[in-house]
């Protein structure tokens, strides 16, 4: 690609999320689970003597979520993707063969 003055322009298709995107992600899922977590304990208490397995399973769903949001959410920034390497190794000096080697008398 080039820009209209001829200048190349570059693409940054490796490169991580931005922190501050980071941060608003992990909150808006914790907020996400958190607001699971406390429709699951209404539930249960609203469901306790209606019907008494589903009121369990909620309840049971409401004691771990807490563990499994606050998990996720300090599960830190997403891992770098592999990029190619940017060095390139310079070549390599061919080695003489010491038997081939003439002193500078020997050429004339």
């Amino acid at each position: 690609m080039s820009k209209r003055d001829g200048g190349e322009v570059f693409r940054i298709t490796g490169a991580r999320q931005g922190l501050a995107d980071d941060v608003r992600g992990r909150q808006r899922r914790y907020i996400i689970s958190m607001s699971v977590r406390t429709l699951s304990v209404i539930a249960a208490a609203v469901l306790w003597n209606v019907e008494r397995h589903v009121a369990v399973v909620a309840l049971a769903l409401g004691i771990l979520l807490p563990y499994v949001a606050v998990v996720i959410a300090n599960a830190g920034r997403e891992s770098t993707p592999s990029l190619p390497s940017t060095f390139v190794p310079s070549p390599g000096r061919p080695e003489l063969d010491p038997g081939k080697l003439r002193k500078s008398s020997d050429q004339s």
